[in-house]
């Protein structure tokens, strides 16, 4: 029998770590080596323990998942990694394959799906949601089109909202704002915020 595929469960709620755990551990051929409630304590753990696949929560205080990944690629972690979250939009995809997850899963998705995602991920394969396989290759096929959400900060932005305001009115953090702010001022090429407003206005998208 081949030895059992070592998982970390890297989230910031201690009840999803456990309640991910519990449900893991259910196949015979998983076993959660180690839980991590953040971005360092998970990189600690990687380098102590040398999981097989990370299941990966992108939203968490310090060093979040996006940058844990980036990391894990910097040192050449062996471990392959699945992002496991509620954000679906199309530049947290995106950035997350870009910086080197394997799979991308939402919560809430069949435990079927969980287990799959690490077999495959575990067999050096890559996984996605039909929903975010769809949007990672638009994001692709146009990357330099802004995003409904990206859409909804430029609009806010125009009106001179702050992105303390901005995170408000969408109901999300400011961090979230400030990544999206970012991202508009690259694909259109502008190096402020009343730049980007301007070149906006004169394209038509606001």
């Amino acid at each position: 029998m081949s030895a059992p595929i070592r998982i970390l469960v890297v989230d910031d709620h201690p009840v999803v770590r456990d309640g991910l755990a519990a449900m893991l551990n259910t196949q015979s051929d998983f076993e959660v080596i180690g839980e991590a409630g953040d971005g360092e304590e998970a990189l600690r753990k990687v380098a102590e323990c040398d999981p097989d696949v990370l299941l990966l929560d992108l939203e968490m205080p310090g060093v979040d998942g996006i940058e844990t990944l980036k990391r894990l690629k910097e040192i050449n972690a062996r471990a392959r990694a699945i992002v496991f979250t509620v954000f679906d939009t199309d530049e947290r995809i995106v950035s997350a394959m870009h910086a080197g997850a394997m799979g991308y899963l939402l919560k809430g998705a069949p435990r079927e799906d969980v287990f799959r995602a690490v077999r495959v991920v575990n067999e050096g394969g890559s996984l996605l949601e039909p929903a975010v396989a769809s949007r990672f290759l638009d994001s692709i096929n146009d990357p330099d089109a802004l995003t409904a959400r990206q859409k909804e900060v430029l609009n806010l932005i125009a009106t001179g909202l702050l992105n303390k305001e901005i995170a408000g009115r969408l109901y999300i953090s400011e961090r979230t704002v400030k990544f999206h702010v970012s991202e508009i001022l690259a694909k259109l090429g502008a190096g402020n915020r009343t730049e980007a407003v301007a070149i906006a206005t004169e394209k038509g998208l606001i």
